[in-house]
């Protein structure tokens, strides 16, 4: 006898078809038969060991987070609520060109401390791994939800170069194309960059597209954090487009928004810049988060630079008198790179986490209140706290646009991503939120997408860009990745002021047909495992 069958569910199979009502069986962590309409047409009825009656909920394929941070949560916390709890059962990992594999002794230390803010600073993991193969080998001694792997660009350049901002000369140009293909080899589904963060920065479109091929001949994708999201994005979106179509690269556009003041409104021009990419034979996709602010490091918005060289060598500048006027200029007047070519705006920059609890202060203030409390300019206050947090401090970025999130949201190639980033006393809601927030909110509240449409959003776009041919619908012989969620109440719990809060009216999720939550409480199950890539046919 099979082992569960889920009667009278709500099926919507992650297609885009319309719902409909079913009874699904799932065995051997499979969805092994589904039987459509079983009371009304009074047929024989499938049975199992075990019963779940679904009357009233909705069935669909797991949630695939497409821009995740969990590179060392996952390892870090068995529980992993934040995601299993939305109804997530893979997560993308490795983004924005920052993560711990490919490394060596060197480049580790360096990229922990780089991005401490993400993920903390490890302490507390021991880092028995330094190929992508081997990140991947630890993922499968069990984790809460299913994880794939972007081989990040900027690792890789450190490693190779250095965090010099120089272009690489060839022998090391080709020991960076060896170590994408040796990472796609050992399982990574793509590579991705953050080219507003060092050093992944300094690469120039010549470097990148050269990479890029790499990763097509291996039939990955490339997903950018691209150069600008502020003065210069749709110059950005460009570059990545005419990027990956020169190298026959798919294309995944990381976090795709349009902030800050210049970019009100503007949403259509990247929609059509898009579609025209599209209709000329182009393969891009994108992802989004469904709320209005970014989430980064303080670090981040500081010019490329004053980071060159990597975090001490930016420490150092911050506390030299003469190079800190420099930062703020560049910061307050000219528009740095990091902040994306627009001035910044201290009362838009909320601290949303600390290294050091005695900075607890600073969390739920933007810049500016706590440059007010202190009586103080606000560049004297975020020098301050870069240097006493050794570049630890995460911000809550308020520069996005209603607008433009619903307008990209609706897209059809688009799909749906957390971007959250676990760390910090109070981090974006996002990362508890994202997924029950697109269908409360958006779908149930405000009607933005049909509830069959959002879903395939979240789950059959999204396995298609990473070529999983067995995830992302409800069907026979599908993985049993699976969501039961109430319609009616299916919301975020998660706030900006409460943003650990988990989310309603998601009582049962299922990687590989076991119950990671049920009853609305997380269990003991650790089904997740690495995803890795499928060789092309």
């Amino acid at each position: 006898m099979e082992e569960l069958v889920i009667r009278d569910a709500d099926v919507v199979d992650g297609s885009g078809a319309d719902a409909y009502r079913a009874d699904v069986v799932v065995d051997g962590g499979r969805v092994t038969s589904i039987v459509k309409e079983a009371a009304a047409a009074g047929c024989q009825r499938p049975t199992a060991r075990r019963e779940l009656d679904a009357e009233g909920l909705v069935l669909s394929p797991g949630f695939v987070d497409m821009h995740a941070h969990s590179d060392l949560a996952l390892l870090r916390d068995p529980d992993h609520s934040a995601k299993a709890a939305q109804g997530v059962t893979l997560e993308v990992i490795g983004q924005d060109g920052l993560s711990y594999a490919p490394v060596d002794d060197r480049t580790l230390g360096e990229v922990r401390r780089a991005i401490a803010g993400w993920n903390g600073p490890g302490d507390d993991i021991d880092f028995d791994w330094r190929t992508v193969g081997e990140y991947l080998d630890r993922l499968d001694r069990g984790i809460a939800v299913n994880a794939a792997y972007l081989i990040p660009q900027g690792t890789v350049r450190a490693l190779a170069v250095g965090w010099e901002d120089r272009e690489a000369t060839p022998a090391e140009l080709d020991r960076m194309r060896r170590l994408v293909a040796e990472g796609m080899e050992q399982g990574a589904v793509g590579m991705s960059s953050g080219l507003t963060y060092t050093p992944g920065m300094y690469a120039p479109d010549a470097e990148l597209t050269e990479l890029c091929r790499v990763v097509a001949s291996y039939g990955g994708y490339y997903c950018p954090h691209h150069r600008s999201y502020g003065a210069g994005a749709l110059r950005a979106y460009e570059e990545m487009v005419a990027l990956t179509r020169e190298a026959g690269c798919s294309l995944h556009l990381a976090h795709a928004t349009m902030n800050f003041g210049v970019n009100k409104g503007r949403a259509p021009e990247l929609l059509a810049l898009l579609d025209e990419a599209l209709a000329a034979g182009s393969d891009i996709s994108l992802d989004t988060y469904p709320y209005t602010p970014g989430c980064t490091t303080l670090a981040a918005v500081l010019p490329s630079w004053a980071s060159e060289g990597g975090p001490e060598k930016t420490l150092g500048r911050l506390a030299d008198e003469d190079t800190a006027e420099r930062i703020r200029h560049h910061l307050e007047v000219t528009g740095s790179d990091g902040c994306h070519g627009v001035p910044v705006e201290w009362d838009t920059i909320e601290i949303s986490g600390v290294g050091d609890p005695a900075l607890a202060d600073f969390v739920g203030r933007t810049i500016r209140e706590s440059a007010d409390r202190r009586r103080e300019a606000p560049w004297a206050t975020a020098r301050g706290l870069l240097l006493a947090d050794r570049l630890a401090p995460t911000i809550l970025q308020h520069v996005g646009h209603e607008e433009n999130v619903r307008a990209i949201m609706r897209h059809r190639v688009h799909t749906g991503g957390s971007d959250g980033i676990l760390q910090g006393a109070k981090p974006h809601p996002r990362a508890y939120g994202t997924f029950p927030h697109y269908l409360g909110h958006y779908v149930r509240e405000l009607g933005v997408l049909s509830l069959e449409e959002c879903v395939a959003h979240l789950t059959s776009r999204p396995a298609a860009r990473l070529r999983l041919p067995d995830r992302g619908l409800v069907r026979e012989g599908y993985r049993a990745d699976l969501v039961l969620f109430d319609p009616a109440t299916v919301a975020a719990g998660s706030t900006f002021a409460e943003p650990r809060t988990l989310p309603t009216g998601i009582p049962h999720v299922l990687v590989d047909g076991r119950f990671v939550i049920e009853d609305g409480r997380r269990t003991d199950v650790l089904a997740g495992r690495a995803v890795r890539r499928i060789p092309p046919a």
